[in-house]
This record gives C-alpha cells, sequence and structure tokens, in this order.
C-alpha cells in the first residue's frame, strides 16, 4: 500500500517528536460506571468530556480551561477560553501551556428582575439558575447597565468644632444610578421657630462649596469648606443628594469657639499687654 505524500510528515513528526502538544487524548470503550462523579454548581453546568462518555463541570467566569487534552475540560455556554500569554506566568509554564480561563463573551453590566447589578449577562444566567434550584424563581434582564435607584449615603459629615479664623470643612459621599447630584445646605430657624435652608455658598465670602465625581462609578462627593470661621458658621449643615428616583440628606454640625488673644508679655508696672 502506498502513502500520500501528505500523510508522511505527520508520521515522521510523529515518530521523531512525539505526540503533538494540545492534541486530543486517546478514548477507549466508555465505561460510564468508571467515571468520577461531576459535583457541579447546577446541573446546567454539567457536560460531556473531550471523549463524549463521562459528565464533568463547564467552566465559569475565572475557572481554568483547555489544556493538553483538555484536561481542564470546556467553558460553559456563552463563555470562551481564553488562553494565557506565553511568559506571562513563568513559574507556570509548563503547567499554563494551551490552558486557559473561561471569560464571559460580554463584558458589561447587566440588571437583573431582582434589581441586582451583575458584572455579566452570565453571572446573571448563573445566579437565575442557582435560583431556581432554590425555588426563588428565575432571575431575567431588565435591561444592559447597572441598574437604576436612589441616592445612598455612603459617608456622612462629621461633627467639627474649631475656634473663630480657623478654616474647617465638612465632607460626604452619596452613590445612586444615575449619579447624584450634591448641594448643601446651613439649617436656620425663623424667629418664629420655623425651620429654613439656606443654599451654599449663598452670598457667604467665607463659604465655598466643591462637588465631584467619585471616587466609585456613580458616586458623588462634595465638600463645604469655611474659612475664616466665624461664630455665625456655628450650625448644622445639611448634604443633600437627589436624582430621578428619589433623594436623601444626611447633616453634620460646626461648633464654634471664641479665639482668646494671646499674652505677648508684661510690662514694667505689672499688667499684661494683650496681642489681637
Amino acid at each position: 500500500m502506498k502513502l500520500g505524500l501528505s500523510v508522511l510528515p505527520l508520521l515522521l513528526g510523529a515518530l521523531l517528536w512525539g505526540p503533538i502538544p494540545g492534541a486530543r487524548a486517546e478514548c477507549g470503550p466508555c465505561q460510564p460506571s468508571s467515571c468520577p462523579p461531576a459535583q457541579c454548581q447546577v446541573p446546567e453546568l454539567r457536560g460531556k468530556d473531550e471523549c463524549g462518555c463521562c459528565q464533568r463541570c463547564l467552566g465559569v467566569q475565572g475557572e481554568l480551561c483547555g489544556g493538553e487534552g483538555l484536561k481542564h475540560g470546556r467553558c460553559a455556554p456563552g463563555y470562551v477560553c481564553l488562553t494565557s500569554v506565553a511568559g506571562e506566568r513563568p513559574e507556570k509554564k509548563e503547567e499554563e501551556e494551551g490552558t486557559g480561563s473561561c471569560v464571559c463573551k460580554h463584558d458589561y453590566p447587566v440588571c437583573g428582575s431582582d434589581s441586582s447589578t451583575y458584572p455579566t449577562i452570565c453571572a446573571l444566567h448563573l445566579a437565575s439558575w442557582l435560583s431556581v434550584h432554590r425555588l426563588q424563581g428565575k432571575i431575567h434582564k431588565t435591561h444592559d447597565g447597572e441598574c437604576k435607584y436612589a441616592p445612598v449615603v455612603i459617608l456622612s459629615p462629621t461633627s467639627v468644632q474649631n475656634v473663630t479664623g480657623a478654616q474647617v470643612y465638612l465632607a460626604c459621599e452619596v452613590k445612586a444610578v444615575p449619579t447624584p447630584i450634591v448641594t448643601w445646605r446651613k439649617v436656620t430657624e425663623s424667629p418664629k421657630g420655623i425651620k429654613l435652608l439656606e443654599e451654599l455658598p449663598g452670598d457667604r465670602v467665607n463659604v465655598a462649596v466643591q462637588v465631584r465625581g467619585g471616587p466609585s462609578k456613580h458616586e458623588s462627593t462634595g465638600w463645604v469648606l469655611i474659612n475664616p470661621l466665624t461664630k455665625e458658621d456655628e450650625g448644622v449643615y445639611q448634604c443633600h443628594a437627589s436624582n430621578i428616583l428619589g433623594e436623601v440628606q444626611t447633616e453634620g454640625t460646626i461648633k464654634v469657639t471664641e479665639k482668646l488673644p494671646r499674652v505677648k508679655g508684661k510690662k514694667k508696672d505689672g499688667h499684661q499687654k494683650e496681642e489681637n
């Protein structure tokens, strides 16, 4: 029998260099009784091995996949096996060769029907499977992007006490989707005892208000800075945040003590000289 010219290089390669790395493992007769149990998170994550015989768990986000003879198995539906870059982990070069990690095909957050935000649609599917098997119902995607919610206070302003002429500030952090708008108000009372809210900075020349995004996504941080501090600045300050879904406020207080004049020295007559 004559061998085709195209077959000879493959035979020579097998004789000289052995099996091709990453080639499919040799499969013998299927004996289900000898298969190890597949303890997966949910039944939906079970699949046949590379020989189409035994059940094994399919990989989800961050789990190993591929490898020589598919020893690490395959990824679940919706994931791809992203192989490691050569030299990325030199201490495990042999182990990592041909091995990858399961990564969701769609890398953006989604909002679930349980009002929870999931990092990917794959994470939502996994949460839905777990919920169904706990008899808590299916979770479906309501829209792409993070779930919308009313403002929530992350950091409240603290109480501050200082002397006149000093510089003080109050800060607050609020998170919401859409990102909240933050403003500051000073709480006062009218002569009749009615609570009034004075928008800051108003016409106060010693008061400055600053707002910026952060420190994390969909957060807003606001400051009110007072310099120099006067006795009239004493009181309650309100950090107010709002978006289309609602509003929230949190308060801090500033207490002011009159600064005492410094004593410079004594005169010859024994009286102290005051310095303003």
